[in-house]
C-alpha cells in the first residue's frame, strides 16, 4: 500500500517539475531538458531526479548547475502545486539512458545494413 503512495507521489512530483522546469528562464538549461523520472524517499525529505538534456557534455554540466542554482524556486514552486506535507529538497543527476537507447538502435541499424 505504501509503495502505491510513494509511486503516485513519484510520478506527480515527476509531472510537476516538468512543468516548472519548462517555464524557468536560466539561459544555463535548454528548452530540450526532460525529467526522465524521480525517486523520492519514503519519508519526503529528498527526491532525486533524472534529467535528460540533449547536447554535449558541457551543455549537460551547465544545464545541472543551472538546475542546482534554482532548486529553491523549484522546490517552492513544486510545493505550491502538490499537497504534500513536506516538500522534498531536489537532487538533480544526469541520466544518459536516452542518449544509450539511440546508440544501441544505430548499432543495429547498422548491422541490419552489413547483414543485407
Amino acid at each position: 500500500m505504501a509503495n502505491n503512495r510513494i509511486n503516485k507521489i513519484n510520478e506527480e512530483v515527476r509531472r510537476e517539475l516538468a512543468t516548472v522546469i519548462r517555464e524557468l528562464k536560466d539561459s544555463r538549461i535548454p528548452m530540450l531538458t526532460s525529467v526522465v523520472a524521480v525517486n523520492v524517499t519514503n519519508d519526503l525529505s529528498y527526491a532525486k531526479c533524472y534529467i535528460s538534456v540533449m547536447g554535449d557534455a558541457d551543455v549537460q554540466k551547465k544545464a545541472l548547475e543551472g538546475l542546482k542554482s534554482a532548486s529553491g524556486f523549484i522546490r517552492r514552486e513544486v510545493g505550491r502545486r502538490i499537497d504534500l506535507r513536506h516538500t522534498p529538497e531536489f537532487l538533480f543527476e544526469i541520466d544518459h539512458s536516452i542518449e544509450h537507447g539511440a546508440y544501441i538502435n544505430q548499432v543495429i541499424s547498422d548491422l541490419n545494413k552489413n547483414s543485407k
